[in-house]
């Protein structure tokens, strides 16, 4: 069975997959947003932004078959159609949506042994973590309330991987309720004293495209009696880098997670040395 030669990575995960798939020589061009591996952006031509791009350059590497994500890239993806390329949308918004990119992907560039395994690594990753946050409530250790900021003007929040994440490092997603909007758009909330007034343990931020500024974040109207403000020395209040927390890929188990777990077992730790303020 043949399968795709040349192909073009809209989307940052796409590329990170591949190469864990060993697929990277398959890869024709990348995202400018990509970071993992870093390799990829040495050696791969970059073709694209993220919600930006012009079909001249997608077209000059030849690709037969074009990857992305998301409804910020479906306008380009029209172009590629319509100039007789094979394209690929994935437009997850939870974990299981990244496992089956993993094997949908290993079935276009004939590795699906590779994407099982893959697969089944990211849910080990998943299940262990699990595993660890039962044992806390069944120790009777409470699961601080987490709150994700992927904006800050608006604010947006809510995401629904996240949430998803939040809730196996051993915690709770402030704004649980909107993950069942897909865009971010729906996501915003109108105030961010709604924030304020559900009290967050912990703070994360991972604004896209740009640094997450904390000292902005505790100098907000109204944010002062915010238990993460008040243990704001104490890491509290952290970013996690966009490539780590808002690529819908493995990353997200890989390096997210694990991030998110630290913060909460130091939460913990705190709480049970009596720090918290």
């Amino acid at each position: 069975m043949s399968h795709y030669q040349r192909i073009a990575c809209l989307c940052t995960e796409a590329v990170e997959t591949l190469y864990l798939l060993g697929a990277q020589d398959l890869i024709a061009g990348i995202s400018g947003f990509t970071v993992y591996p870093p390799e990829a952006r040495q050696h791969k031509p970059k073709i694209s932004g993220f919600s930006s791009g012009k079909l001249e350059k997608i077209l000059a590497v030849e690709p037969d078959l074009v990857v992305a994500f998301s409804s910020l890239q479906s306008d380009i993806l029209k172009d590629v159609a319509a100039a007789g390329v094979d394209i690929q949308h994935f437009n997850h918004h939870d974990l299981a949506g990244v496992l089956r990119m993993v094997r949908v992907l290993g079935s276009l560039t004939g590795k699906t042994d590779a994407a099982e395994r893959l697969a089944a690594e990211l849910q080990v990753t998943m299940d262990a973590a699990r595993a660890e946050a039962a044992a806390n409530d069944a120790a009777g250790l409470p699961r601080p309330l987490v709150y994700f900021e992927e904006w800050n003007d608006p604010v947006i929040t809510g995401i629904g991987w996240v949430g998803e994440l939040i809730a196996l490092a051993g915690g709770r997603d402030a704004f649980a309720e909107l993950a069942v909007h897909k865009r971010a758009k729906e996501r915003i909330l109108a105030d961010h004293r709604e924030v304020a007034a559900r009290a967050p343990d912990l703070i994360v931020g991972s604004w896209c495209g740009k640094r997450f500024r904390p000292e902005t974040v505790i100098e907000r109207d109204g944010w002062q009696d915010v238990p993460a403000v008040r243990n704001y020395g104490r890491g509290h209040i952290i970013e996690i880098k966009s490539a780590d927390i808002l690529a819908p890929g493995p990353t997200l188990l890989t390096r997210g997670l694990p991030q998110l777990q630290a913060l909460i077992r130091q939460w913990h730790a705190d709480r049970a040395a009596g720090a918290l303020a």
